[in-house]
């Protein structure tokens, strides 16, 4: 018998047995034919097989061996291309087709004599929410198959009357692979022979009223076209050569907590620009960007959203092509090139990872089968007003096993060591940016997005659990409780959570003229009334230098000494503060401008020495966090601080000592927040002996008036502030001094 949709039974003898009704033909023609499978390839019939097939412009059309030789001559059943045989003798599968017109004649490979590729153990997988490498089976995979080189195209669509993939391999005709649906999971494929990596594609998809859509990126695609061209590109991901073996494996010796973390943040496509403005490529980021961030003292890059987007504006903030590096600057290979040189320098590698919502673009996943397939089918939870995006249904398996799939995928493909999750607070609340009456509560009539709330756990789970080495970071703006605390103990399972907190506070306080800091004291001092209630990084980010707030050094008080002095006490008060660090790209060396994304950092300001000193204070800043425990060792525990002076708010002075582990020497930082220079200030310490200045952020090298300690104090077994020893120090204007206890 015959594997036959719409055809007849060709159990008989009988020629007309086994021929298709009209009705499968003229379905075929249309691209309206539910099951192409069915009826097109070979199929069993007593006796042999019988061949079908639709070629395009073909006017006769014959099935041959792989060596040339003839099976049998198809008979021609409409103009369009449609043809059919039969085969006597053995059941035909490795046959090849040979077509002709008046043209000539070509031979071509039969998409529809290959079996799945797919089983059931990847339908039940997804369709559990629980298929950990779906990328390993979704997409576009140059492969080998029943002995022929081809591309395995896989799509999620389940309510699509029909998905064909289209490209410049078979002229975007969406009648020429019509996709196999594997109905358990809704998952539509095809093995199409003789496509070559670099070709471009997209999915035809008929949605379930029978309109067609337009046409559709591959949401698992690997590579795009560089926009304004939105195509997919079959590219391979399973070919790349790394060198990073050591580092991978010394990444995760020792815990993340308690390790130095300073990042650099950084937009691909302007920190540094070609001479005719145009992008530079990985390739090219890797030999600029990388050894400039090892010799700032960094650890860690930050990408920007790589992810491929549509529209620059968005800073790739709106992916639409998930799993694809994007273009702009190079293919999957070269951004893998651009990875594996930064951890060569010793530097880690986090993505900034944008899972919470994406753009309504007609190319991309909104509306993908013609329903809401990937957004919440509610507006007032599948639709964000801010920034008028789609937001994805975290409560449907397979949307959330998409997401999950995609975190993996970064880390094991690309050696990506962590994740920072970008906009989590819009996550968990239903009625985040929404008035009264434009969201819908829970099942327990609140604003907690439970949903999200798993998501987000399983993502962290699933991240440590594969991954234990990496990091997964939180923008967090809310009380949240338990952001980075274990899921097994009630939290979200992030390592890290980012301090917004501290940043809008510490940035209004240096943004006031210095005669009224004393008025707002409490900005200083308030953040650590919970700085150890998560383990926090700091974040001056992109964020705080766009839509009007300046940049760092432009919102500083002060005329232009005093602007830079306020930026270099504002830095040394941020690297003594307990917590990971964050630096947005241009900051470290003070632009005056706000970034902007179309252009490049102002680079030329390095000419100028107060620029140049902003920069080398940074650096060395890094350095002494690095390579002083007390630094950053409790970083995220209450046992690493102890305030000095707490409430000197006349003075606009504040003070503290950090702690490592035991044997490490504390270190005091101390900031002055007036021009007014503190020459006799006495402040305790914990200990007496000789204190060491480490970092005094007046120091001439930096552009400041060179005031200080002439390289330490010496503290006595005199009591002070609540402390048994005490030293009379120097507080140069607008300053933060370290001084570290010699051993």
């Amino acid at each position: 018998m015959e594997r036959s949709g719409g055809g007849r039974s060709l159990s008989g003898d009988s020629r007309e047995t086994w021929r298709l009704h009209q009705a499968d033909i003229d379905a075929l023609v249309e691209a309206k034919h539910g099951d192409p499978f069915s009826v097109l390839g070979p199929h069993t019939v007593r006796g042999g097989s019988v061949i079908r097939a639709f070629v395009p412009g073909a006017q006769t059309l014959s099935a041959t061996r792989p060596d040339g030789g003839l099976l049998a001559r198809l008979d021609q059943r409409h103009p369009a291309g449609v043809f059919e045989g039969v085969v006597k003798g053995a059941p035909a599968a490795d046959y090849r087709l040979q077509a002709g017109n008046e043209a000539g004649t070509w031979v071509l490979d039969d998409p529809y004599r290959f079996a799945p590729l797919l089983g059931q153990v990847d339908d039940y997988l997804f369709v559990e929410g629980a298929h950990r490498d779906l990328w390993r089976k979704l997409g576009a995979h140059p492969t080998v198959h029943q002995g022929a080189e081809g591309v395995q195209f896989a799509v999620w669509a389940p309510h699509a009357r029909r998905v064909s993939v289209v490209g410049d391999f078979n002229a975007w005709d969406g009648r020429r692979a019509q996709m196999r649906k594997r109905v358990d999971s809704g998952i539509w494929e095809i093995f199409v022979p003789g496509v070559a990596t670099g070709s471009n594609y997209k999915f035809e998809i008929t949605g379930p009223d029978g309109a067609l859509l337009p046409l559709k990126s591959d949401p698992f695609g690997f590579a795009a076209e560089r926009r304004p061209s939105t195509a997919s590109v079959v590219a391979r991901i399973d070919d790349f050569v790394w060198t990073d073996q050591a580092y991978m494996a010394e990444r995760g010796q020792d815990e993340a907590r308690r390790r130095p973390i300073s990042i650099y943040e950084a937009h691909l496509g302007s920190w540094s620009r070609r001479p005719d403005g145009g992008f530079n490529t990985y390739d090219e980021i890797a030999r600029t960007l990388v050894p400039y961030a090892v010799d700032m003292g960094f650890t860690h890059l930050e990408f920007m959203p790589v992810s491929e987007h549509p529209l620059d504006d968005s800073w790739g903030y709106q992916p639409i092509g998930l799993f694809a590096p994007t273009s702009r600057f190079g293919d999957p290979a070269a951004f893998a090139r651009l990875v594996d040189a930064a951890h060569a320098a010793g530097l880690g590698v986090i993505l900034d990872w944008a899972g919470a919502h994406f753009p309504t673009d007609a190319h991309g996943l909104y509306r993908f089968d013609g329903t809401p397939l990937y957004e919440h089918a509610d507006p007032q939870q599948g639709f964000h007003p801010d920034w008028n995006t789609a937001i994805f249904d975290f409560g449907k398996r397979e949307v959330a096993n998409i997401l999950l799939a995609n975190a993996l995928y970064w880390l094991e493909v690309f050696h990506i060591d962590g994740l920072r999750v970008d906009a989590v607070a819009s996550m968990l609340y239903l009625d985040y940016s929404r008035r009264a009456g434009e969201w819908t509560p829970n099942a327990q009539g609140g604003r907690e997005n439970r949903q999200a709330e798993a998501f987000l756990k399983r993502l962290n789970t699933l991240t440590y659990g594969e991954h234990p080495s990496s990091l997964t970071m939180a923008e967090e703006s809310t009380t949240w409780p338990g952001v980075s605390r274990p899921v097994d103990q009630g939290g979200l399972g992030f390592g890290f959570k980012w301090n917004m907190g501290w940043m809008n506070d510490t940035l209004e306080y240096v943004g006031k003229d210095p005669v009224h800091r004393r008025h707002h004291h409490d900005k200083l001092t308030f953040g650590l009334l919970y700085a150890f209630s998560e383990n926090f990084v700091l974040p001056l980010s992109h964020d705080e230098v766009v839509h009007g707030k300046g940049s760092i050094l432009g919102r500083m008080p002060g005329d232009h000494w005093q602007k830079f002095a306020n930026a270099r006490a504002y830095y040394g008060f941020m690297w003594g503060y307990p917590g990971k660090k964050l630096l947005f790209m241009g900051q470290e060396f003070g632009q005056w401008t706000e970034w902007d994304f179309r252009g490049q950092l102002d680079w030329p300001l390095l000419d100028f020495p107060m620029h140049a000193g902003l920069r080398l204070a940074v650096g060395d800043l890094n350095r002494l966090y690095r390579q002083t425990p007390a630094l950053h060792a409790r970083d995220c525990e209450s046992e690493g601080f102890s305030w000095l002076v707490v409430d000197d708010a006349d003075q606009s002075v504040a003070g503290w000592a950090r702690f490592g582990g035991s044997g490490d020497s504390p270190v005091a930082v101390l900031c002055n927040f007036t021009p007014v220079a503190r020459t006799a200030f006495r402040i305790g310490l914990p200990c007496a002996g000789q204190w060491r200045e480490i970092f005094n952020s007046d120091a001439l090298a930096y552009g400041g008036s060179g005031l200080g300690n002439l390289g330490g104090v010496t503290a006595w077994d005199s009591p002070s502030h609540g402390w048994p020893a005490s030293a009379e120090i120097v507080l140069p204007p607008l300053s933060t001094v370290f001084l570290k206890r010699d051993a």
